[in-house]
Formats: structure tokens, sequence, C-alpha cells
């Protein structure tokens, strides 16, 4: 039985004619892929920090433009990650075993699947279906506002990394109703998997409210 896929939902390209979608990958981070209707596939990682479009693998470029990976990303820009079935497109057969190199391995821990990450998506999703960064920020931050642990943290000094981490973990415990909360590494992965659903770093906000935290209570030591 072929595995499910960890990716968006598949848009069609006005560019060329081809479905597209954004998945998890094997080498870490995400990458776009288009399912042409004659049947060729090809697939792009995203650079992290650019947001170009690097290629993972050969394909025709005079097929595959980087227009219609342009198109791709726009359109599945702050789209969810879920597991989903394989794809037909027209005179196109389900994708075979031979593709799976390009998707997660299974027994990676695979954050998209987790009951704190759906919460997430379903909380700050907005009604087509995209991730509301500035509403999800502004929640995490009224959470640390309140928060006596992240004032705690603050005072002591503890690491911007540190407080991010404890105030996520809070935060996506309390929304998914979890009694058990996430180690860090998974926390991590949480927040890798939210920011690889946007170019920006998904608590770009809270990283910055943070940071003031950490500026007033290093004024009010000295």
């Amino acid at each position: 039985m072929i595995p499910n896929i960890i990716r968006t939902k598949a848009i069609e390209l006005s560019t060329i004619p081809a479905l597209a979608y954004k998945q998890k990958l094997a080498s870490g981070g995400a990458g776009i892929k288009i399912l042409r209707t004659d049947g060729l596939t090809a697939v792009c990682t995203i650079d992290k920090r650019s947001s170009d479009m690097l290629p993972y693998g050969s394909f025709d470029e005079t097929l595959f433009p980087l227009e219609a990976f342009d198109e791709a990303f726009e359109l599945t820009n702050g789209l969810p990650f879920s597991a989903r079935g394989n794809i037909k497109v027209v005179e196109i057969p389900e994708i075979m075993p031979d593709d799976v190199h390009e998707e997660a391995p299974e027994e990676q821990v695979d954050m998209t699947l987790s009951p704190e990450y759906r919460a997430i998506v379903e909380r700050y999703s907005d009604e087509k279906g995209r991730l509301n960064y500035t509403l999800m920020n502004k929640d995490f931050i009224q959470f640390a506002a309140r928060s006596r642990v992240v004032s705690s943290m603050v005072g002591e000094g503890a690491s911007q990394e540190d407080i991010l981490l404890f105030i996520v973990n809070s935060r996506a415990s309390e929304i998914s109703r979890q009694r058990e909360s996430l180690d860090s590494s998974d926390v991590l992965l949480l927040i890798e998997s939210l920011d690889e659903m946007n170019p920006r770093s998904a608590f770009k906000e809270l990283r910055a409210h943070i940071n003031r935290m950490l500026s007033r209570g290093k004024q009010q030591r000295r």
C-alpha cells in the first residue's frame, strides 16, 4: 500500500497545464511539486532565507518554467500540511513507489500529524484555509503577556529560544487540550512545520515581542 503524502491540497496552475502542491521532503524542509497533464513531474525546494526555488532533481525547464513554480508557491502560500492520498490528473497514473524518496520517511516524526498542529491550523485559519499569522501571533503574544512563567524567565535572562519554546509548547498544548507537553525537539519540529507554510518565520512578531521583553528586563536588572 502506497503511504499518504504529507502535503498541502493541490492547486491548478494557469501558467502551464498542471497541478501543484507543497510537500514535505525527506532531505528536510519543503518543496513544490508540479504534475503536468502529460504525465511529467518536477520538484523544487524552497530556500528558507531567500524563498528562491532550487531544482530538486533534474527536469526540463522549458516544460517547467520558473514562472510555474512561482505561481505554485504563491497559491500554496499559507496552506497547511496534512496526510493526503495520491493525486490523479488527466491521463496520469497514481504516483508510483519510486516517487517515495521525495516525501518525508514514515519513521521521521512529523508534527503535521500531531493534535497540536491540527489545533493551531483549525483555530487560526481564515475562510480560504490559509493560516492567519497575524491572528496567531497576537494570541501567542497575549498568552506571553499574562504568563507568570514567561515573566520569571525574562527576569532571569533566559534566551529568546527557550522562552519561544515554552510559549509555543504551552499555548499549543492548551489549544489542543493535550495534558502532556511536547519535548523541546518536537516543539522545534512544530515551529519548523508552521514556518514551511510561509516564507517568513511563523512567529516573527512573537520573536520580536520576546526580544522587547528581554530588552526591558535587562534594563530593569541594571
